[in-house]
């Protein structure tokens, strides 16, 4: 999970060095501070790192470096002004009172400040010392083919292997990618060397400050080497994450097989006639083979796929900037769209000139899920590819399913559901989802048996079954996701939902079920389709204002390279997420630095985005919306010669993020946002289009880069998004070489209903042939207003600015507003526990308390007040809805790093709220409290909401003021202001007063 900003991080820009910080955190779990115990904290600093200091400290040279140019970290002005970030850092901690030894990581390339252990009392001093920007808690991130490079074009004598490369050998000269995930297996033949010499190997040894750290394993064999195609690798385990499971290495190899799979898939050597569980799957090969690898280890096994800290995260990209990377992998997230210390890191990465693709996130079909979705990252959907394999399962009672898989048939046995086969002291839950060891032998061994997705790893269901004698496994989605086509221990089948429910249904009633299960077939699938389990936008962050994912590639039952040690013995296996389609963009996107060496990382991203297909390989519309696919899925041939690119800087960057809220600020605490003017979201200059709520018209500008050779003529073709017209002015653009032309669009309702997105495109289309396309993503809103807005005091107001998009009247009316309802918790901080949001159970440091939100209520809120506590004391919220049966579902969360936290429902319903100590800065238990409203639809009279009624013009500012008196100087009040248009209500805002 990440962070959101609350106070500074370090950004140079435009000569000035800047620092970025906002209100707000949501953050995962390190492990807690109670008052005399320590957890680990990222302490940001005052000044800018390597990669962005451009001068201005006395005695210092400048040391980012100019455009189209790496970072020296080696350098003398380099390593004199690392040494001056270190003074700073070393001032700071002695300044807080802490131990300079407690400093496990020091951060100062991508990223200025330390990774430290401290006690909640020191975290709270650390925070008011003077040099001090930021002070976030730690947190948890999780990892998120022969056909491949095919099915992208890579191969043939028209692949771009060898129109651009001239063959596989030398495709990715001179680039650099570096791997942040679970390691490499050295041995593998995916990372085997190179042959010498390399026409690259003068360039590599130019740009290259790494070092192999083969690690410091008990058994020195399973510590690693590098060679010339893994030229690097380092292992990051400060997080403390890499102890807790038995047989993973203190190395840089890999256990878990995550990260070979990744690093393999973005440059892996070529292997010919590799085999999973003995099955040929045919020749391997990533997509920039000639590209060198650099790995970094910060992903470690926990029985359950792989975890890893964000200490040891920022730790990582800052030693790839530092080691000369050109493009960096990631393939890791948290299923939370914030602004963090990693996101920082990548911020500088990218203004060092360095390329990063990062994973949309495996939340998917649901939408709003997206994940890594900041400008300066390429955020990397999943897709399938065109290679399925078809597998059906036969009841006893002729009803067939086909779902997919590979390996042999099994001819009729009998049938059984694992959730009536638990052994003991295995329980049901563990039986249903074919836990490995939860069967019972004498239940299972000869029959075919049903096991449900879900917890446990796929193909450790398959090795359940095995172990207890099963001789197939039909495996079903019991909610919609993706098929598998995994390389499992006994022949199994994958179905979906409605297969799945079925065969369960025709099990329970029938006295003696039996199935057959057929052989495997290779078929031709149509191809792409958006794989069901990746993350879907509208990026919450920006509001929808930018259109994310950016892009789709392979990341269905890809193969590659693995470790054995994870994997029962295999080199190769297939992998499915996001994670295996981001090391597809990676590679793709080290071809296009390799052939333009010149090329910033936003021109990268621009010419994979606009050349990108919205059509599968049969002609046909790819299913789904920009929301999923972005751009549309690679077409890297088209990628080398895009026309066109969209630009954008630091500088923009920095008005993107003040318009989200991440105020940035100058070293001496003032506010940046008045030096650099905010821009909406929809204002970048980025290659897509796209509003979140349009309230009847908009307007945005973009300037494009032409990075041919020869004076170009383009003229605009515009697909409106139904409902919509759409306006580029001028239509028609020429641009010299290296040129610019600025043009804006203009996006106006005029028939399109409130609430619901339509899609659409602008693409350039030049005399020469090339066609820069961007997707526009629109959604109207009738009324355009703050989602909540906030007072003080017994009795006061505040104005609601709004925007309406459509003419008439506009209504506007109050409920509440109601004071909170306070339930006392005595929670005890317990530095050895840790809250568990996927079981969460009350404990000592955790309280659950129930309530109900009846039906009519206006809005219901659960939430704690810093104002209650102790400076340093640290609270966090999880909320869940309970069902008949008393099972938990996920709703909402609020974990930042002070106890101010919230959580707002508007469903009728019971609900969980679990209040988490994560730290107390005093000793003794906590006297919590859990403040919570019901706002009922109606107003308690101490709420004016004026004017209620007045014209407005489609798109024309408004105002709306609320007004409260009487009020208890000792409550919290929440209401809502509601709007219509007389007929339909229009839309909403929250209203929060505090003592």
């Amino acid at each position: 999970m990440k962070t959101a900003l609350r106070r500074p991080a370090v950004l140079a820009v435009a000569g000035v060095t800047l620092v970025a910080a906002t209100v707000g955190t949501a953050v995962a779990q390190a492990q807690p501070a109670a008052a005399a115990s320590t957890a680990l904290y990222i302490v940001q600093v005052a000044g800018a790192p390597l990669a962005s200091y451009q001068g201005g400290d006395a005695g210092y040279a400048a040391t980012k470096p100019a455009t189209g140019h790496k970072l020296d970290a080696r350098s003398a002005p380099a390593q004199a002004y690392r040494g001056h970030l270190t003074d700073k850092q070393t001032s700071v901690l002695r300044s807080a009172g802490v131990d300079t030894g407690k400093a496990v990581y020091r951060y100062e390339t991508a990223f200025n400040g330390v990774a430290v252990k401290l006690t909640a009392q020191q975290a709270q001093k650390m925070a008011q010392t003077p040099g001090v920007l930021h002070v976030f808690k730690s947190r948890m991130v999780t990892v998120q083919t022969p056909v491949t490079p095919r099915f992208v074009g890579l191969t043939g004598p028209d692949g771009v292997w060898k129109r651009e490369f001239g063959g596989d050998r030398n495709a990715g000269n001179g680039v650099i990618i570096a791997d942040i995930d679970t390691g490499f297996w050295p041995e593998s033949p995916s990372f085997k060397a190179l042959p010498t010499p390399r026409p690259d190997d003068a360039a590599i040894a130019a740009k290259w400050k790494g070092t192999c750290d083969a690690g410091s394993d008990p058994n020195p064999a399973n510590n690693v080497t590098c060679n010339n195609k893994v030229i690097g690798a380092h292992w990051y385990n400060a997080g403390g994450i890499g102890d807790g499971f038995p047989g993973e290495y203190h190395s840089p190899r890999d256990y878990d097989g995550h990260g070979s799979h990744t690093a393999s898939t973005a440059a892996g050597d070529h292997v010919p006639s590799a085999s999973v569980n003995g099955v040929p799957v045919g020749d391997l090969e990533g997509m920039a083979p000639g590209a060198r690898l650099a790995v970094y280890k910060v992903l470690w096994e926990t029985g359950s796929g792989a975890s890893g800290s964000d200490v040891d995260i920022v730790a990582a990209i800052d030693q790839a900037v530092a080691d000369g990377a050109d493009v960096i992998n990631f393939s890791v997230g948290d299923a939370v769209d914030t602004f963090g210390p990693d996101e920082l890191a990548f911020l500088q990465a990218a203004a060092a000139g360095v390329f990063v693709s990062a994973a949309a996130g495996n939340s998917g079909p649901k939408p709003s899920t997206v994940d890594n979705a900041m400008p300066w990252e390429t955020t990397v959907a999943a897709g399938t590819h065109d290679v399925g394999y078809s597998k059906s399962v036969t009841l006893g009672n002729g009803a067939k399913y086909t779902g997919v898989g590979v390996g042999v048939a099994v001819p009729s046995a009998p049938l059984i559901d694992s959730a009536t086969a638990a052994k003991p002291p295995a329980t049901v839950t563990d039986a249903t989802i074919c836990a490995l060891g939860s069967l019972d032998p004498a239940k299972v061994a000869g029959k075919i048996v049903l096991c449900q997705r879900g917890v446990v790893n796929r193909t450790d269901k398959s090795q359940a079954v095995k172990d207890a004698g099963g001789v197939g496994m039909v495996l079903w989605n019991s909610t919609p996701n993706s098929l598998n086509a995994d390389f499992h221990f006994v022949p199994t089948v994958h179905v979906d939902t409605a297969a799945g429910q079925a065969i369960k249904a025709y099990i329970a009633g029938t006295a003696n079920p039996t199935a057959a299960l057929s052989a495997g077939v290779q078929v031709k699938q149509e191809a792409p389709t958006v794989a069901d389990f990746s993350s879907r936008g509208p990026s919450v962050s920006s509001g929808g204002d930018l259109l994310k994912p950016d892009i789709m590639a392979p990341g269905n039952d890809v193969i590659a390279a693995v470790s054995p040690a994870g994997h029962s013995g295999n080199l190769f296996d297939t992998e499915s997420g996001t994670s295996m389609a981001t090391p597809h963009i990676a590679g793709l996107g080290a071809l296009l630095m390799s052939k333009h060496p010149d090329w910033s990382p936003m021109w990268v991203k621009s010419a994979l985005m606009t050349t990108a297909s919205t059509r599968d390989d049969k002609g046909k519309p790819i299913p789904g919306t920009a929301l999923d696919f972005g751009s549309g899925e690679v077409d890297p041939a088209r990628a080398f010669n895009p026309g066109l690119v969209y630009d954008s800087t630091p500088v923009d960057w920095l008005a993107y993020s003040c318009g989200i809220g991440v105020h940035l600020q100058l070293p001496d605490g003032s506010d940046s946002c008045a030096t650099v003017p905010a821009i909406t979201p929809s204002q970048l200059n980025y290659p897509s289009i796209a509003f979140g709520s349009l309230a009847g018209t908009a307007t945005v500008t973009r300037t494009v880069t032409n990075v041919a050779h020869r004076w170009a003529l383009y003229y605009a073709d515009v697909k409106a998004p139904a409902g919509y017209k759409v306006k580029v002015d001028p239509p028609a653009i020429v641009v010299r070489p290296n040129g610019t032309a600025t043009f804006t669009v203009t996006v106006t309702r005029t028939t399109a209903g409130f609430g619901s997105y339509g899609f659409g495109s602008l693409t350039w289309r030049g005399f020469d042939g090339n066609a820069v396309t961007s997707p526009i993503a629109v959604q109207s809103v009738a009324v355009a207003a703050p989602a909540e807005v906030t007072g003080t005091g017994a009795t006061g107001s505040t104005a609601i600015p709004l925007r309406a998009g459509y003419t008439g009247t506009l209504n506007a009316s109050g409920a509440g507003l109601l004071a909170d309802t306070v339930r006392p918790l005595s929670l005890t901080a317990d530095p050895n526990g840790r809250f568990d949001p996927a079981n969460p159970a009350p404990s000592g440091r955790t309280g659950r308390v129930d309530l109900t939100v009846p039906a009519g209520t206006a809005i219901a809120r659960f939430a704690t007040f810093a104002s209650d506590y102790a400076p340093g004391t640290d609270l966090d919220l999880y909320v869940y809805s309970v069902d008949a049966s008393g099972n938990l579902t996920p709703v909402g969360q609020s974990a930042s790093g002070t106890a101010d936290e919230s959580v707002t429902v508007t469903d009728p319903g019971t609900y969980a709220v679990f209040v988490d100590l994560f730290a107390n800065p005093l000793p003794g238990p906590l006297a919590a409290k859990l403040h919570s409203w019901n706002v009922p639809p109606t107003n308690a009279g101490n709420l004016t909401v004026a004017p209620a009624s007045q014209p407005v013009t489609l798109g024309k500012p408004d105002t709306v003021t609320a007004s409260w008196t009487g009020l208890s100087s000792t409550s919290h009040y929440l209401g809502l202001v509601s709007y219509s248009d007389g007929t339909n209500g229009v839309g909403e805002t929250v209203i929060a007063v505090n003592p």
